[in-house]
């Protein structure tokens, strides 16, 4: 698509910084309308392109595309029911290839796949050349021919009847991959004036031998090397998705009650092991969110323990449901976050970097980030044993390997306690909250090495703060926060509040000259683009040279102001 709408000289630039996104971009194209990312959006912002053309009385062609996978999303279905409100030309074309990232999952797959086995290739020729056969020529009104054609439809298995209760035309289903077919098939159908439903049988990475044979792993590639029909991928190290991995099987081989649920995202989470092992225990709802948190509320409720394993940016879909039927009926409900903070070359439409913000205002919400592999374990350990709901947040990103291991981070999580993993003698104290620790420990080995003598501290829990880091403000320290999240509602803003909320406790008059400042460092109040998460984290200020620099501004003021 790229290509073909005039990006073919940019395209060695895709998902880098300053080139072209991994996703449809409207700053890059006319031909994308929408900056999207997310699944099941396409039929209802069709519907209001489709209206806003009735309105304007103009002629453009509307054509909407949506995956097997995302049709059975509920904005999908809710997006189906009201197409009625149309009454010009709207064409939605169901690539149906039975995968979405990972297996399609549900009943309307399942109903899909049954009609797919009932075709064979020349089964969707035939019925290509019939649909070709049945309409007039192009600026005719063809409903005397769809007539004929339902006919011709209903001499096989029909998925027509699903569509067709919901009184929208259907044809197909066809060949996806016959290019000419297809071409004369849009060129008729574009015709209709009123919405209709093709659908196509595609085959996930045909073309490209390595993404057919594995099409889960080629979804999202990063970079890689070809040597003939062998994929060789770029050598990372172990990550948090992984250490979160084993985590679980290791928690749910002691105790019964855990069950995971994710949202057609079982490998991207990290549940293939947990799939594989406790196959009785795992539930895949397709991409779902607001129904995979109701069905965690439901097991909850039911005495069992629900991991609930979604990205950061797709957990955002369900948030109703998080407030009502988890957090109002405080249930021990798991959301283990993975990709939270900035993700990377996916941009904008997957940055995780409003989870704190979201989830800190609901009552009874325990939010968690452990900066490392054993904090891993320990944040779900005390997430799994506690009786509240807990969101456990980490970032795409590598662990800390087990030198970096860091004092303090061995130790169980306790509700709201941070721990301290340098002990400084100065008055500027580093408090970073999850992975992005690493950064915060290697800033204080620069100023160490500058004689500026700084005491980091791994904060663990977003909700609820240590009263011990309110108390180093009204000790006189200065406090530099890190987050790999949003600085509007994060972490540094409620540690922020929880400072003001202390201060009707001290003496009326207090000596302002006595309290410490607070400088908070993270995601600015813009949509961070397209890039390395390494640049994404230099431009929040969250690296190591930016924590430095920070430092080095806070003590310089700090002197001048004695």
């Amino acid at each position: 698509h790229k290509i073909l709408t005039g990006r073919k000289e940019q395209f060695a630039a895709l998902r880098k910084r300053d080139g072209i996104s991994g996703f449809p971009s409207p700053a890059e194209s006319e031909y994308d309308p929408f900056h999207v990312g997310h699944a099941g959006t396409s039929i209802a912002t069709a519907i209001g392109m489709a209206l806003g053309a009735q309105y304007n009385q103009t002629d453009e062609k509307i054509v909407v595309l949506v995956g097997d996978a995302s049709i059975v999303n509920g904005l999908s279905f809710e997006a189906l029911n009201n197409l009625g409100l149309v009454k010009r030309q709207l064409l939605i074309i169901l690539n149906d290839n039975s995968m979405a990232i990972d297996v399609t999952q549900g009943a309307i797959a399942k109903f899909l796949s049954k009609v797919r086995l009932s075709h064979t290739y020349e089964d969707l020729r035939r019925t290509t050349k019939n649909i070709l056969e049945h309409l007039p020529v192009i600026g005719k009104r063809v409903e005397g021919a769809l007539e004929e054609f339902k006919k011709t439809l209903r001499m096989a298995i029909s998925p027509s009847r699903l569509f067709e209760s919901l009184n929208i035309p259907y044809f197909g289903p066809v060949d996806g991959h016959d290019i000419g077919s297809l071409i004369q098939l849009f060129g008729a159908i574009s015709h209709l004036d009123r919405p209709a439903i093709l659908h196509v049988y595609t085959k996930k990475g045909k073309g490209f031998t390595p993404a057919g044979d594995d099409p889960c792993k080629f979804h999202s590639t990063g970079p890689f090397e070809l040597n003939g029909k062998v994929t060789i991928f770029p050598k990372k190290g172990r990550t948090f998705t992984e250490a979160f991995a084993d985590a679980l099987v290791a928690l749910a081989a002691g105790d019964e009650r855990i069950v995971a649920i994710t949202a057609a995202m079982p490998d991207g989470t990290g549940l293939g092991k947990f799939r594989n092992r406790f196959g009785d225990r795992y539930y895949d709802v397709g991409i779902a969110e607001s129904a995979a948190v109701d069905i965690a509320a439901g097991l909850a409720k039911q005495g069992q323990r629900p991991i609930v394993c979604i990205y950061s940016t797709f957990l955002q879909r369900g948030y109703d449901q998080i407030f009502q039927e988890v957090a109002l009926q405080n249930l021990p409900v798991v959301f283990c976050i993975d990709r939270s903070g900035v993700v990377g070359d996916d941009g904008p439409t997957h940055h995780g970097m409003m989870d704190i913000g979201f989830l800190r205002m609901l009552p009874n919400m325990v939010l968690v980030a452990p900066a490392n592999e054993s904090e891993v374990k320990a944040a779900l350990d005390f997430a799994a044993g506690g009786d509240r709901p807990v969101a456990i947040r980490y970032p795409r990103d590598v662990v800390p390997n087990g030198e970096d291991e860091l004092a303090g981070c061995e130790s169980p999580f306790e509700l709201g306690k941070s721990v301290i993993v340098r002990q400084g003698g100065g008055d500027v104290v580093i408090v970073a909250l999850g992975g992005i620790l690493a950064e915060a420990v290697k800033a204080a080995d620069i100023l160490a090495a500058e004689n500026i003598d700084v005491s980091v501290v791994n904060a663990r829990f977003a909700k609820p703060i240590d009263s011990e880091l309110v108390s180093l403000f009204y000790d006189k320290k200065n406090i530099i926060t890190v987050e790999d999240h949003s600085l509007a509602c994060g972490f540094g803003s409620a540690l922020l509040e929880a400072v003001a909320q202390k201060l009707p406790d001290h003496k009326p008059g207090i000596d302002a000259a006595n309290m410490g400042t607070i400088v908070t460092l993270g995601g600015p109040d813009r949509f961070i683009q397209i890039g390395s998460r390494r640049i994404q984290l230099d431009e929040m200020g969250v690296t190591a040279g930016r924590i430095v620099e920070t430092a080095r501004a806070v003590v310089s003021e700090t002197v001048q102001s004695k």
